[in-house]
């Protein structure tokens, strides 16, 4: 079955950056699109970044400039690189990927102190 598990959140100053990774398997990584959603205290979940199968990357406003989404075809993992944090980037972060349906990872929280 899907599974998609992440690693990398944690506690970092405002100013701050963190990587965060997704290793999926359970699926051919290489034809699926791949994704970073995000959910803050009392917020709905929303997307900070996909990426297409051919690389096309896609970015919420708010992260425009400051994250960078990736994925290594070869080794099943896509990649959140997160820079120049705020506090406002404080959630629970998500991998995803989806077909006919959505399918999640367990989620890794990220802190950002100010």
């Amino acid at each position: 079955q899907v599974q998609l598990v992440e690693s990398g959140g944690g506690l970092v100053q405002a100013g701050g950056s963190l990587r965060l990774s997704c290793t999926a398997s359970g699926f051919i990584f290489s034809i699926n699109p791949m994704g970073w959603y995000r959910q803050a205290p009392e917020k709905q979940r929303e997307l900070a970044a996909v990426i297409t199968r051919d690389g096309t990357t896609t970015y919420a406003d708010s992260v425009k400039g400051r994250f960078t989404i990736s994925r290594d075809n070869a080794k099943n993992t896509v990649a959140l690189q997160m820079n120049s944090l705020k506090p406002e980037d404080t959630a629970v972060y998500y991998c995803t990927t989806w077909g006919t349906r959505y399918f999640w990872g367990q989620g890794t929280q990220v802190t950002v102190s100010s």
